[in-house]
């Protein structure tokens, strides 16, 4: 869209020429640029913990906002793993969450909410109708979960998975600052196609002051690079060198050639999981539709994704700490932020890929070593 168009398009939905961007090649409302930590805990009132066990090669990661916040899901994958998305589902009684948590493990790793579920109710955080003596209330924490059993990690824990424990770490070490990326938390034993996956987080800050932050643990079947290169797909949306500084690449890719992608894909057995999180106070309805377009970062950074054998899910939160711009219907506003989350995510897959290393006695390749 040239900027004449996009200045028609403004004034159809009553934003004013005055407030169109000053320079060609900024969006409407001015530059944006990514937050002071280039993470989601750029978004004012929001934590995130992470915990891992390196003998198993598995972790966990929590995001925690300071209060129960309205949140929102859009499952692509089609084998996802997931805990309390129904109660995020349109016309249900409670459409907000006390804490999201993405974690490997599979099935096992649905466990990590126990954890987290059992630190929150003993504070006191949860829903509830009423306070009665007594009676604890039920802290509502939707969970995702990628598959990374078969990475080599001791998985021999009989009735006693770490899961749980691993979901008390984490909320117990969640913080406003900066956490590591790469093979740490959810990421720390997943796998990006033919390479070694990781934990992924990135920010914008609007130029007119919104927030959106993405946290991602890369588990694809899809290749994040484009074929016969170091080139990352999502090398476009690259904020200076945030995941090695080489932009977009220049090849030109047949339909068939998925590059590296894993050869050997299995059901349930790939998986990108996330979560965008905005200042911004959007209702649950309007969180979905940006969970939703988020959903393209994925498409942007991943090749193929949402295939039979991802669990694809992106949950969307929001903390409530900015009100809606004033001058633009609250749609458009929606359909910004949504735009800038499908970037964000696209970033945050390429730069917890680019941050990963092996663990300790693992065998593969990291991005690195292409």
């Amino acid at each position: 869209m040239n900027r004449r168009s996009l200045l028609g398009g403004m004034a159809m939905l009553g934003v004013t020429a005055a407030r169109a961007a000053p320079k060609p090649g900024l969006g409407p409302f001015g530059p944006g640029a990514p937050g002071k930590l280039n993470l989601i805990t750029d978004v004012a009132g929001l934590k995130v913990g992470v915990s891992d066990d390196p003998r198993a090669r598995t972790g966990t990661t929590v995001i925690v906002p300071d209060a129960r916040a309205a949140a929102a899901v859009d499952v692509r994958g089609g084998g996802p793993g997931t805990r309390e998305t129904d109660a995020l589902t349109a016309g249900n009684l409670v459409r907000s969450v006390d804490a999201i948590v993405l974690s490997g493990g599979s099935v096992y790793g649905l466990g990590a909410a126990d954890g987290v579920a059992a630190w929150l109710g003993s504070r006191g955080r949860g829903f509830t109708m009423s306070k009665m003596a007594g009676v604890p209330p039920s802290p509502i924490v939707p969970t995702a979960i990628l598959f990374d059993l078969a990475n080599g990690g001791d998985k021999n824990w009989g009735m006693n998975p770490p899961y749980r424990d691993l979901g008390v770490k984490a909320i117990d070490r969640a913080a406003y600052g900066a956490f590591p990326l790469g093979t740490v938390g959810a990421g720390f034993g997943a796998g990006a196609g033919s390479l070694k996956g990781g934990l992924g987080s990135a920010s914008l800050v609007t130029g007119d002051g919104m927030t959106v932050g993405a946290i991602v643990g890369v588990n694809c079947l899809g290749s994040v690079v484009e074929p016969g290169t170091k080139n990352f797909w999502a090398g476009n949306y690259e904020v200076g060198n945030e995941f090695g500084g080489l932009g977009p690449g220049s090849a030109r890719v047949s339909g068939e050639d998925w590059g590296l992608a894993k050869l050997n894909p299995g059901a349930r057995a790939n998986t990108t999981i996330a979560c965008i999180a905005t200042d911004v106070a959007l209702d649950a309805d309007e969180l979905k539709r940006v969970a939703m377009m988020a959903q393209d970062g994925l498409a942007r950074a991943i090749r193929p994704v949402h295939s039979p054998f991802d669990g694809d899910v992106v949950f969307a939160i929001s903390t409530a700490r900015r009100e809606v711009p004033t001058g633009a219907p609250r749609q458009f506003i929606v359909a910004r932020l949504g735009s800038i989350a499908a970037d964000v995510l696209a970033r945050s897959i390429a730069r917890g890929v680019y941050n990963a290393t092996l663990p300790p006695g693992m065998t593969g390749k990291v991005w690195k070593d292409l």
